[in-house]
């Protein structure tokens, strides 16, 4: 999309007493847009809440306020098959009760796994949240005060995202007008020199697959591209840099397809794989066999951290591979 888009189409909640039009669940890429656009026309939605930050847009910035024919809908996150939701319970208790700590200011991805890590947080106390994505559990981490956001750096006692993904409806309507949740543009929430101000900030992001040194692609696998690179590489380069933080992935040992079951976990990526991080900024590997802690290790010990957490079925395989291309 061009920077200064001639016309920008935006679905808005009706102006409020003081004629703010709120962007609802979502505020994307709409706050800059809003701005920059020569023409604005607003597509209002009557059931859209109303959030903090920079997700809004003044009734006046509109051209055209027409009324939506159709609702939007919440962001849903993927179906699981029964093997991805028996594995990501124990990746997710794992995460939770191993890596997670009090204090911490969390980012949670989108994906398969890491998008349910706000259901296995009851325990932490002091949480904080700064993130794209404000996923499924978390509204309810701050009713009950698990999240406070009393520790961090940026925004303070304010859970901070730029979307909402997989929220109940008894979560939207606690979010609807609640001053400690606040939704600003990918530009603000997914800016690294801003992210690395936080402390303690534990990026928890999905991987497609993960190499045997600790390369990850999350984007697609080989040529075939599955999303865009989003804010995982933003925030876990920040998380790797942050005092006390901690770079964490996410994935199922295997998965299955028409061919039988596929380790995730791999000698080398696939040709045409993107790299979206470096395995120098991925501190630790989660799949539901344990953790591969990968922090200042050597090749060979990220190795073998990595083959102790692969599906039972591929180690001897990798193994063999890894011999065979890394001499280990």
């Amino acid at each position: 999309m061009s920077p200064t888009p001639d016309v920008y189409l935006v679905p808005v909640s009706p102006p409020d007493a003081e004629g703010r039009c709120s962007f609802g669940t979502g505020a994307w890429f709409s706050p800059v847009y809003c701005r920059a656009a020569r023409t604005v026309i607003g597509e209002v939605h009557e059931d859209f809440i109303r959030t903090g930050g920079d997700s809004w847009a003044p009734v006046e910035r509109f051209r055209h306020l027409v009324p939506a024919d159709a609702p939007t809908g919440m962001v849903a996150t993927a179906p699981r098959t029964e093997e991805e939701t028996a594995a990501t319970e124990v990746i997710c208790t794992l995460v939770a009760h191993e890596l997670v700590r009090d204090r911490d200011t969390l980012q949670v991805g989108i994906g398969t796994v890491s998008s349910a890590l706000g259901l296995y947080l009851d325990h932490r106390h002091d949480l904080g949240v700064q993130s794209e994505a404000i996923t499924g559990g978390i509204p309810d981490l701050v009713r009950r005060g698990v999240v406070t956001g009393r520790h961090k750096v940026l925004h303070p006692g304010v859970v901070v995202g730029s979307f909402m993904l997989g929220l109940t409806p008894e979560e939207l309507a606690f979010v609807d007008g609640h001053p400690g949740f606040a939704l600003y543009g990918f530009g603000s929430t997914d800016d690294v020199s801003t992210l690395l101000r936080e402390r303690n900030l534990t990026a928890v992001n999905n991987a497609l697959l993960v190499d045997l040194t600790g390369q990850v692609a999350s984007e697609g696998i080989g040529t075939h591209l599955w999303s865009g690179v989003g804010g995982q590489a933003a925030f876990a380069i920040a998380a790797a840099y942050s005092p006390g933080g901690r770079a964490i992935f996410v994935l199922p040992s295997a998965h299955r397809t028409v061919d039988g079951l596929r380790s995730r976990l791999v000698p080398v990526l696939p040709p045409g794989t993107p790299v979206t991080l470096p395995r120098g900024f991925v501190d630790y590997v989660v799949t539901e066999h344990g953790i591969a802690t990968l922090r200042g290790k050597t090749l060979r010990q990220r190795i073998e951290e990595l083959l102790a957490v692969a599906h039972p079925d591929f180690r001897a395989e990798l193994r063999a591979e890894a011999r065979r291309l890394y001499s280990c």
